[in-house]
């Protein structure tokens, strides 16, 4: 009986001494897969990189492929923040014209995809983590990688999480917004037309690649609501000095479709934002609207009427813009 209890205390301490070494195992073990994985990223990072620079350079590591010998191209983050009819589309093809940039269009205009936060910040991931596939995506060796975001889908409501979001992963916002509001209201009207009208085929087509198909859309002209004129101006004016206001605290950069448009140079702000090598950016879009500005309304005595002694008056001055600007 003695026997038999001693042995019975032998072998709960032989268990316990076990059970003690293998979680002081795995522990080491889990210790070595943190360190690998940082001196990874630390054998990556540039030398000659600023302090402030380093928390916006990523090393991503894509579960759906691997990124071969560009596994050490740094990789920056960024998302184009605009309004519908500000000329981001555009913006987003000189974008893409570059070598090393992929730019994915606009994710969330599908619902499902912004339906709560957390499948937003899911999507995010993907996008940055380049599982993200369009036709903009180049992969393993992209320099620079984000999308395209309109105010209105789901980032003003959800403005908290995506800020800190940004901090965390550190993405850099690109706001492209329009100076002229009331440019942007006739663009806005006159796509929501061909919508319904679809006047290229039977197709709708929000941008073009040819002069024939712009002269085609541009042969509608809305009539503007004169009451509803000023309180959509400041409604759209708020929107975009609100969510400027909510990203303030972000890395971001203001670019105005106005300035890009009559003066190129612009564009390498935004390359150098992003730390990109300058190149020539080009894009194959057509600009839509050519006519001045009082041919592309119906009722533009109204519209004149209307804003003439406003803080608005001076959206109704015409301007010259490069044939080669959409919209």
């Amino acid at each position: 009986m003695v026997v038999l209890l001693l042995t019975m205390v032998c072998g709960v301490h032989i268990c316990i001494f076990f059970l003690k070494h293998l979680n002081t195992n795995k522990t080491m073990i889990k210790f070595l897969n943190i360190e690998v994985i940082d001196h990874h990223n630390e054998s990556c990072l540039d030398p000659h990189l600023e302090q402030w620079e380093i928390p916006y350079v990523h090393y991503p590591q894509p579960q759906t492929f691997k990124r071969n010998e560009c596994s050490c191209n740094p990789v920056r983050y960024f998302a184009i923040l605009s309004m519908q009819r500000s000329g981001s589309g555009w913006f987003e093809t000189l974008l893409n014209n570059h070598t090393n940039v992929s730019s994915n269009g606009e994710i969330f205009s599908i619902p499902d995809r912004r339906r709560n936060v957390s499948s937003i910040l899911k999507n995010m991931d993907k996008v940055y983590n380049l599982d993200w596939f369009s036709s903009a995506s180049k992969n393993e060796c992209s320099a620079a990688v984000g999308f395209k975001w309109m105010l209105n889908q789901g980032l003003m409501e959800n403005h908290e999480e995506i800020v800190k979001y940004f901090k965390k992963r550190g993405v850099s916002a690109i706001f492209l917004l329009r100076r002229n509001l009331l440019r942007r209201m006739i663009s806005v009207h006159a796509n929501m037309y061909d919508k319904d009208a679809k006047q290229l085929n039977g197709t709708h087509k929000s941008h073009v690649h040819s002069p024939l198909e712009a002269q085609i859309l541009a042969t509608y002209k809305p009539k503007l609501n004169a009451t509803l004129l000023i309180p959509e101006l400041k409604q759209d004016e708020e929107t975009a000095a609100k969510a400027m206001q909510y990203f303030n605290t972000t890395r971001h950069i203001v670019v105005y479709y106005e300035d890009v448009i009559n003066n190129r140079t612009k564009l390498n702000e935004v390359q150098d934002f992003l730390r990109l090598p300058h190149r020539e950016l080009r894009s194959r879009q057509v600009k839509i609207h050519t006519t001045p500005l009082s041919n592309q309304v119906q009722n533009w005595g109204d519209v004149q009427k209307t804003l003439k002694g406003t803080s608005y008056e001076s959206f109704l001055a015409d301007y010259q813009i490069s044939s080669s600007a959409p919209l």
